[in-house]
């Protein structure tokens, strides 16, 4: 099967919502490297991101918004959670963070865990196409263990036809992946270092209350 390009314009993001809601894989650009999405909507999807990239099913995926407002219907936002996504979004920062015990969602969107992993890109596509569909699985468009995806023609060659439809965005800015900070308990921690640093992330917690524990807090 030939995998379906099309530009990232207004049409090229009708055309991947339509391929998202009928159950397909999309390719898309970000603010860093290529990723891959489904339908949170659309069941057995985050398994079909999984079969696509190789991945082991005990890792969580990540959503990615449109906008802080979605985060709030999601995960539990406290005022650390607040200033982080007012300092920092849209931009690299994932938050993981409780999510709120009446929304429902997959089991493999979050490998069991009672939290889930929230991100505002500073690209227009993926938060266009989640302000039409809902906070949107998204993970990386490679194989497990491939080196990120950059263009479009990078994903065809790492993904091939397990993926329906790539949004030909250019090449991707690339750079650092997302930082990550967990809020999910009594202490903000620092999962991982990227495109925003520990100082500042420890900046905006100090101004509202709290600090980060563990490696990179200083």
């Amino acid at each position: 099967m030939t995998v379906r390009l099309v530009a990232d314009d207004a049409a090229g993001r009708a055309a991947a919502v339509a391929v998202l809601r009928a159950g397909g894989v999309v390719a898309l650009p970000t603010d860093t490297v290529y990723g891959i999405a489904v339908d949170l909507a659309v069941e057995g999807g985050i398994e079909r991101l999984f079969a696509a990239k190789e991945r082991p099913p005990e890792k969580g995926i990540v959503l990615l918004l449109a906008d802080a407002a979605q985060a709030a219907g999601i995960g539990i936002m406290d005022a650390p959670a607040a200033a982080l996504a007012g300092a920092f979004w849209p931009g690299g920062l994932t938050l993981i963070l409780r999510r709120r015990p009446e929304v429902a969602l997959p089991r493999s969107l979050t490998g069991g865990a009672p939290t889930v992993g929230l991100r505002v890109p500073d690209h227009p596509a993926p938060r266009a196409m989640a302000a039409v569909l809902g906070p949107l699985p998204t993970t990386s468009a490679n194989r497990s263990g491939r080196p990120d995806a950059r263009s479009a023609a990078d994903v065809v060659d790492s993904l091939g036809d397990a993926v329906d439809l790539v949004l030909d965005g250019g090449p991707s800015a690339g750079g650092q992946p997302s930082t990550v900070v967990d809020l999910s308990g009594p202490e903000p921690r620092l999962l991982r270092a990227g495109a925003i640093s520990g100082e500042r992330i420890q900046a905006i917690l100090v101004a509202a209350g709290t600090s980060l524990v563990g490696p990179g807090a200083s």
